[in-house]
């Protein structure tokens, strides 16, 4: 797939993920709760893949980019941990606070989410320069016979 159909994809998955937001907010909470184990479901599936991914190709995936996921795999298996100690406390100041940490944390995932696109268009620019760069160096080159 082009790095800009990656990019359109991403854009797409955004706007389903902001309507998916603003339809939960008129659900009920059984239905938000299973929307909620589905989209947990669907993180870890596309987050083992990347792990997947970046494991094939270590060697060419700069240490930070490794770094990056394997936050994001850690924030993934924690938010399955903080589900299931949620639905256990019922206490009103319990709920309240994790209400508060659940909100905070969801900032701070758009945030990240954010950076995270502006990263991947600088690189799939810096990608076209590069290639760019590559096939004028290719075409004034000169031809070798074998």
């Amino acid at each position: 797939m082009a790095l800009s159909d990656q990019l359109y994809t991403l854009a797409a998955r955004s706007k389903q993920a902001e309507d998916n937001v603003t339809a939960a907010r008129t659900k009920a909470k059984a239905q938000l709760e299973a929307d909620v184990t589905a989209a947990h479901e669907s993180a870890k599936k596309h987050a083992d893949a990347l792990r997947a991914k970046a494991k094939e190709g270590k060697e060419h995936v700069s240490e930070g980019w490794n770094d990056v996921q394997r936050s994001f795999h850690d924030k993934v298996a924690g938010a399955k941990v903080k589900m299931e100690v949620r639905k256990a406390e019922r206490d009103l100041k319990r709920a309240q606070k994790d209400a508060d940490h659940a909100e905070r944390d969801a900032a701070f995932a758009i945030d990240f989410a954010y950076a995270a696109i502006e990263e991947a268009e600088y690189e799939v620019l810096d990608a076209i320069l590069a290639r760019a760069y590559a096939d004028e160096l290719a075409a004034t080159a000169p031809a070798t016979t074998n």
